[in-house]
């Protein structure tokens, strides 16, 4: 195992078992050890991701929260009778219109490691392949259509995300808050409602959402109402004037920005029940330019809510801020480690063999945290000449650390052993040289 997460870093090709097996030297020896491993369930994701979760909250303060991102992605697929293939919704898609591709599906849990300015690296702590309900045919029976249902209930996001989510309660430090930074697609009740005890969960909510005041204390008799009057929505709260904006320091995309945002306390909103006390949030739009003297652009307005009515406004937006993350290591994981790319047919190998590549991409960056808790890249190899606005960079990407990687494992061998540089190479004959390659810069260039 320990060899097949590491030749998922180093190897060149595609991320195919095939290609990690030539990797690490086994392509002359029998190869079916290397797939049974994955399709007999002979390993354990969960063990993996339980020890680079121990070693992230080592690399937290005793009093931080751990701050974890939930999100979902699809990897498109060809093969139809690969477990787990189905249609789902193109997030690439226009606006205005659904596309469909065949994909497969992955929930993924990655946890935040604060650095002194503000920012944060999101490691993934867990990976869940996540399909979804195999539809039975159209003449089945009443009990394969009652299974079919119970199947949906199980496959559902949302209900996979409060398992996943109670069992992490579980397995984390007892004493430590749990901070969840979720989009809209889990700000709902399915999952706010199950959440466990020290338990907190910011969410993105639609600007037209429906909140309630408290309840006011009556001397009536009868049943005392649940929830009070009806406030305004999220977006008439932003263009009230009488709510004033406050202004909050936070760090996003490089630096640390001013947002001016609206806060209202103690609100109810029906979805989650009568029982939990939010906070709404509204942040204003932030202006942008394309490039210098170019027109202002602004983003659209983020409406948040958070379930401790009492969580400081500068640590709660911080906190949301750094879920952008975990849609970067998506990129990374399918781009750069190949995630999803090997090609192997039955449920326990897609549930498997992708979780340990994503398992090997979060070994690399806690890794390199641990070794180099500064994170500054003085140590990784230079960029070309031409890359100028990378020798000004601060810290090291996912490409650079995979170069250093193989840096630190092929070096050895691409180094003479022999005096054969005292040869005489003169030619002695009149046809022209043929071109010559480096094969250091071709396997250690940065990008």
């Amino acid at each position: 195992m320990r060899v097949h997460i590491l030749c998922s870093l180093l190897c060149l090709g595609r991320r195919t078992l095939t290609g990690i097996i030539t990797t690490s030297g086994g392509q002359w020896l029998d190869w079916s050890a290397h797939y049974r491993l994955y399709s007999r369930d002979r390993v354990d994701p969960e063990k993996c991701f339980d020890v680079i979760r121990q070693g992230v909250q080592d690399l937290l303060k005793p009093q931080a929260p751990l701050v974890v991102a939930i999100d979902d992605t699809i990897k498109p697929k060809r093969g139809v009778r690969i477990d787990g293939v189905g249609f789902r919704r193109d997030p690439l898609g226009p606006k205005f219109r659904v596309n469909l591709v065949l994909a497969q599906r992955f929930l993924q849990f990655s946890a935040a490691v604060p650095a002194s300015d503000g920012s944060a690296r999101l490691i993934p702590i867990d990976f869940l392949h996540a399909p979804g309900a195999k539809k039975p045919r159209k003449k089945a029976d009443a009990l394969a259509l009652a299974q079919y249902k119970e199947e949906q209930k199980q496959a559902n996001l949302n209900y996979r995300a409060n398992q996943r989510i109670a069992r992490l309660r579980e397995v984390m430090d007892p004493g430590r808050e749990l901070m969840l930074v979720v989009d809209g697609s889990y700000t709902n009740g399915a999952v706010i409602k199950k959440l466990p005890q020290r338990t907190t969960l910011i969410g993105r909510i639609r600007k037209d959402a429906v909140l309630s005041e408290m309840p006011k204390p009556t001397n009536k008799p009868g049943r005392r109402p649940s929830y009070g009057p009806e406030r305004p929505t999220p977006e008439q709260i932003r263009g009230d004037d009488k709510i004033p904006w406050l202004q909050v320091r936070a760090y996003a995309a490089g630096k640390t920005h001013v947002f001016k945002v609206k806060v209202v306390k103690k609100v109810l909103w029906r979805k989650c029940g009568a029982k939990r006390q939010l906070q709404l949030i509204i942040i204003a739009p932030l202006g942008y330019r394309l490039r210098k003297n170019s027109r202002m652009l602004y983003r659209q307005p983020a409406y948040l809510i958070c379930t401790d009515s009492q969580l400081d406004l500068q640590q709660l937006l911080q906190y949301y801020l750094w879920r952008w993350q975990i849609e970067v290591n998506f990129r990374d994981q399918k781009s750069l480690l190949g995630m999803g790319e090997a090609q192997v047919r039955t449920r326990a190998s897609n549930r498997n063999l992708p979780a340990i590549n994503v398992a090997a991409y979060s070994m690399l960056w806690l890794a390199s945290l641990e070794a180099n808790p500064s994170q500054k890249i003085e140590n990784l190899l230079p960029p070309a000449k031409w890359r100028a606005d990378l020798k000004h960079r601060e810290r090291p990407t996912t490409s650079a650390l995979l170069q250093s990687l193989r840096y630190d494992a092929w070096a050895g061998s691409l180094r003479p052993s022999s005096f054969y540089h005292f040869t005489d190479k003169d030619s002695r004959t009149a046809k022209s040289q043929k071109p010559t390659t480096n094969i250091a810069s071709a396997l250690f260039q940065t990008n």
